[in-house]
């Protein structure tokens, strides 16, 4: 018995991974194909992308017969262009908004919250997780400045509730569901980025704060599983889990440590802003864009196209952009010229008005009514920084060649690589804006498997995280629960130095064991929208009883009146009588039954069961009641209250006080008290502070361009 079951956890976790790889795969082939609707046609077959369709031309395929271009004018492809993003968008926005609006978002932040314990009832479900595969390729391929990583993970951690709850073991069991949804989140991952290990490390640093050795087995079988059926169904026919895999086999030289600083330094500033400004664009969403969702979203797609036409790396798919930028430019990495010296000027002017563009569409973009991630979005801002960078400082080799700085290079002629620049600043822009470390490095090792890059890799993200540390942000996922107002309670544990008795709730409602009837129960559910109820005793002296859920009680009062006449009147109790011990015995033997409809009580079970407690003249709740609820004693400090709602996930706790009953804590209680109680120590560099040298920013730049423009206008006059 043992045995299967084991062997039933493994076979659950492998079963959701190779589910999570299938989806990964038909969802990466989609969207490419999507991709290049925009742009053009196969006269081969219009199921075949240009990859596909040019599959016998080295290059960019611009030599290839067989892919016709929407017109030989740019002005018709623009417009064809323009109009292809705006019907995706709409499509995508339409579909969230009719069927299935939790698949709007990233995620990350929802699934956060119900590994901790939170319940989110549909988040995972069947509508969600098809209306999310199916709208994630055409948001993707409508251009909008958003990633489906992210959603990957939401996705793959539906895929793995809906195979979880094939098993009784799990579905009946909410902390072997989390193990499950843990597991899941690191499959996605994995498939977004080729990456298991990377996979599992995001697990553990971002979504779970309670992590067990048990689970990481867990995780890294669902993982590689999934990374696995990736790679067998190589969606992209080139052998790489992901369309921007690189390999690097040149070194790096001490001198660059300085331009490692550099984007490091830029990989937490980015993080900050988009964040702070971000926040700001979702609170003026929430406030006047709630009702105008679909027109949204395609205002976003219809703009980004517009105005992202002009410019080469904004026009094409971001993953695609990304694997260019990471090119050496030896053995046929040269693209549009972004190798030539005689353009680098022009691809520096481009690189940085890309970065520019991209950062102000992310921030306005992430958070529509779409399923949008902010991995890849992140990432192809730091390329593009990173490469502009790296072709700044060839040009500085190549016009001061005896400069001690470069007294390494003088033997080497290709001694500065720009795609190794904007793969470090790749990784500067994800560490920067998730505030992730260990993970990014796995993850960019996995990409490109050069051990000579660990090194760059990790000063680079160290210098983000002293930056970021220093501005005093947190990650973008925390920042959204925290704007959301779930109820989360961070994995950094401090010393509050006060008692549970500071925080919990004195006036709480209570139900007596005895003495009430149908209608007051009735009037206490319709005056009050709390989950449950705690019960006393009823000669005054508030002894502990038990708990009663909200929902079981609905659950009762809805099943009694079918087995009996049961009038208003009719008392209730909450005590078993002598002979109905037996049917406690009933009560625990039948599985689900403690959590009533919330988690499907067969209804016959529940009929069997009021048939026996609705008693003439007396309707009896006590099967229902938890006898042993959680209770801390009012002294406890209040850090270990926390570490129980972490690692247990109870709704709710009580105090109480040599079993009387005192009061009770929620995670909001907790939360409530961390923000309004405590003062937070100040950051070196507080908010007006930062709006201060934004706005200092701001204003030099357009006094700049307007100068800029000011000659310019008086050149052309002469």
């Amino acid at each position: 018995m043992r045995v299967a079951e084991a062997g039933q956890s493994w076979f659950v976790a492998g079963l959701a991974g190779m589910c999570i790889g299938i989806n990964a795969a038909l969802i990466s082939i989609i969207t490419a194909w999507l991709s290049d609707l925009k742009m053009g046609y196969c006269s081969d077959g219009w199921w075949l992308n240009r990859q596909f369709c040019c599959w016998e031309i080295e290059g960019d395929s611009d030599g290839c017969d067989s892919w016709h271009p929407w017109s030989p004018a740019w002005a018709v492809r623009w417009i064809v262009y323009t109009i292809f993003a705006s019907v995706f968008s709409f499509t995508a926005a339409h579909l969230v908004r009719s069927i299935a609006k939790y698949a709007a978002g990233s995620g990350i932040s929802e699934i956060k919250c119900i590994i901790g314990g939170f319940t989110m009832k549909g988040y995972l479900g069947f509508g969600t997780f098809f209306i999310k595969s199916m709208t994630l390729p055409l948001v993707i391929a409508s251009g909008l400045s958003v990633g489906k990583e992210g959603p990957s993970v939401h996705v793959a951690c539906c895929i793995g509730n809906l195979v979880a709850s094939l098993f009784s073991r799990y579905s009946r069991s909410q902390g072997k569901m989390r193990e499950i949804l843990t597991a899941s989140s690191a499959a996605g991952v994995a498939v977004a980025f080729g990456s298991p290990i990377g996979g599992v490390l995001f697990s553990i640093e971002e979504m779970s704060s309670i992590f067990s050795i048990k689970t990481m087995w867990r995780s890294f079988v669902c993982a590689l599983m999934a990374t696995a059926t990736l790679s067998a169904m190589n969606p992209y026919r080139s052998g790489k889990l992901v369309l921007f895999q690189v390999t690097y086999d040149r070194d790096w030289h001490f001198f660059e440590i300085i331009v490692f600083v550099i984007l490091g330094i830029f990989g937490g500033l980015y993080g900050a802003f988009v964040v702070k400004f971000n926040l700001q664009v979702a609170a003026f969403r929430r406030k006047y864009l709630g009702s105008f969702p679909v027109s949204e979203a395609v205002l976003l797609a219809t703009i980004t196209a517009l105005v992202g036409w002009f410019n080469r790396f904004i026009r094409i798919d971001m993953t695609e952009s990304m694997s260019i930028l990471f090119r050496e430019c030896q053995g046929g990495g040269d693209y549009d010229n972004i190798c030539q010296t005689s353009e680098q000027w022009t691809m520096v002017n481009s690189l940085f008005l890309a970065t520019v563009l991209r950062i102000g569409l992310v921030i306005i973009s992430y958070g529509c009514k779409v399923p949008a991630g902010i991995f890849v979005p992140s990432m192809a801002i730091g390329a593009t920084f990173g490469r502009m960078i790296g072709i700044m400082v060839k040009a500085l080799y190549r016009a001061y060649p005896r400069s001690s700085m470069f007294a390494v290079c003088q033997m080497d002629v290709q001694c500065i690589t720009p795609g190794t620049y904007a793969f470090l600043g790749a990784a500067a822009a994800l560490s920067g804006i998730m505030r992730l470390t260990v993970t990014v490095v796995v993850i960019m090792f996995e990409l490109t498997g050069a051990l000579t890059y660990i090194l760059p890799t990790m000063i680079v993200l160290l210098v983000t995280k002293a930056v970021g540390d220093f501005l005093g942000t947190n990650g973008i996922a925390d920042e959204m629960i925290r704007f959301n107002g779930y109820p989360f309670l961070e994995r950094d544990d401090e010393s509050y130095n006060v008692p549970v008795s500071r925080v919990m709730k004195r006036d709480i409602r209570t139900l007596p064991a005895s003495g009430l009837r149908v209608r007051d129960i009735e009037d206490r559910l319709a005056s009050t929208q709390i989950k449950g109820f705690p019960i006393v005793s009823a000669d005054g002296t508030g002894l502990l009883v038990g708990y009663i859920e909200r929902a079981d009680l609905r659950h009762i009062l809805d099943k009694a009146p079918h087995v009996q006449d049961i009038s208003p009147d009719t008392p209730c109790s909450f005590l078993p009588d002598e002979g109905d011990q037996n049917h406690a015995s009933l009560r625990v033997d039948i599985p689900g039954i403690a959590a009533g409809p919330a988690v499907g009580v067969d209804d016959d079970i529940s009929m069997e069961i009021i048939e026996t407690i609705a008693i003439p003249n007396v309707l009896k709740f006590w099967p229902w009641v938890n006898r042993t609820p959680l209770t801390v004693a009012p002294q406890l400090p209040l850090e270990v209250v926390m570490q129980l709602f972490k690692r247990m996930g109870p709704r709710v706790i009580l105090i109480e006080d040599h079993e009387v009953l005192s009061g009770l804590v929620t995670v909001k209680d907790v939360l409530r008290f961390t923000v309004t109680e405590q003062s937070p120590a100040r950051s070196p560099w507080d908010e007006r502070e930062f709006e201060g040298i934004i706005e200092e920013v701001w204003t030099w730049t357009y006094g700049r361009a307007h100068a800029f423009v000011s000659l310019c206008r008086g050149f052309v006059r002469r």
